[in-house]
C-alpha cells in the first residue's frame, strides 16, 4: 500500500481535495478529526494533569489550551508530547486497518505535514495550492476573520512556495472541482507504481 500525505497552506483546498481522494473510495485520515476526537476523549485527563484548568465538561477548552501554549514553544513541546502518541496510535490503527481492507492507496491529510516532519511516514506528498488572492479571498469569506488574523495564520505556516519545492504532487485548487478532480484522478493513476519510501 502507498501512504500518500495531503497537505497545503490555510484557504488552499487541501479538505476538498481529500473529499476527490475520498470520492474515488481512497481510505483518508483526517488529521485535525482525530485531535478532535482526542480532545474529547483519551487526551482530556493528561492535559488537565500537565495544563490545569484547560478542560471543562469531559473535553478540552481549545481557546484555554491555546491561551496557555500558542507562543510559548516549551509549553507548545509539552503539549505535542502528550498528544503525538497518542495520535501517532491512531494513524497506525488507520493505515493498518486500509492495509488490511485490501487499499492500494492510502491518504493522511496533515495540515503541519511538513512542519511536524511527517514526510519520514508517507511514500509521498501532494500539496494543494492556488494564487496568493485566491488564498486571501478564500480566508476572509471565513465567519470571523479579520486581515490581521489572516496574516498571523499565514506567518505560522511554512511559505506556499517551500511546500510546493518539497511536493511529490502539486493539485492547484483555483481551476474549479472539475479541474481538482482530474488531477487526484492523475495522481492515482501514478501512486500504485510509486517506491516505497515511508520510514516508519
Amino acid at each position: 500500500m502507498i501512504v500518500l500525505g495531503l497537505t497545503g497552506s490555510i484557504g488552499m483546498g487541501k479538505s476538498t481535495t481529500a473529499g476527490f481522494f475520498a470520492e474515488e473510495g481512497v481510505p483518508v485520515l483526517d488529521a485535525d478529526a482525530v485531535i478532535h476526537r482526542l480532545y474529547a476523549g483519551e487526551a482530556v485527563s493528561l492535559i488537565e494533569a500537565a495544563f490545569p484548568g484547560t478542560t471543562a465538561n469531559g473535553k478540552v477548552d481549545r481557546i484555554k489550551l491555546g491561551q496557555r501554549v500558542i507562543g510559548k514553544p516549551e509549553e507548545m513541546k509539552r503539549l505535542e508530547a502528550l498528544v503525538h502518541p497518542l495520535y501517532r496510535a491512531a494513524e497506525e490503527k488507520f493505515l493498518a486497518g486500509a492495509e488490511k481492507d485490501g487499499a492500494k492507496v492510502a491518504v493522511l491529510d496533515v495540515p503541519l505535514l511538513f512542519e511536524t516532519g511527517g514526510m519520514d511516514r508517507v511514500d509521498a506528498v501532494v500539496v494543494t495550492t492556488a494564487p496568493e488572492d485566491v488564498q486571501h479571498t478564500r480566508l476572509m469569506e471565513r465567519a470571523g476573520m479579520t486581515r490581521e488574523k489572516l496574516f498571523a495564520l499565514l506567518a505560522k505556516q511554512m511559505p506556499d512556495a517551500e511546500k510546493r519545492a518539497r511536493a511529490d504532487f502539486i493539485v492547484d485548487t483555483s481551476q474549479g472541482f472539475d479541474s481538482a478532480r482530474t488531477q487526484v484522478h492523475a495522481i492515482l493513476a501514478k501512486a500504485a507504481s510509486l517506491p516505497k519510501r515511508r520510514k516508519g
